[in-house]
């Protein structure tokens, strides 16, 4: 079955602890609902910088990823219908992207 990666784009920090709890709470009914198409529940990640041929560009305080997870599936249409249930979809966005091994 191939692997997938989710790509997090956007969110926003919860404002209070009670709405930090909620949050959490809606991630970890996600990935429970998920079961074991779940293989790394990934993390949030820092702002970026870009590197390439010219050097590496600050990305003006915007983080265009904001965290990742990694998920099986049996399709591209079966990981689609998984990440359609993220909670950052509310603020954001996943981008759902096969994983090719090599």
């Amino acid at each position: 079955m191939p692997n997938y990666m989710l790509a997090y784009h956007g969110g926003k920090m919860p404002e209070t602890p009670e709405e930090g709890a909620a949050v959490m709470e809606k991630w970890g009914a996600w990935f429970g609902g998920m079961g074991d198409a779940v293989l790394d529940g990934g993390n949030p990640v820092g702002i970026s910088k870009t590197v390439g041929v010219h050097g590496v560009a600050d990305n003006g305080g915007s983080n265009p990823l904001s965290g990742y997870s990694i998920i099986t599936a049996d399709n591209m249409e079966a990981a689609i219908k998984l990440a359609a249930g993220c909670p950052i979809i509310e603020h954001g966005t996943v981008e759902v992207a096969e994983i090719m091994p090599m």
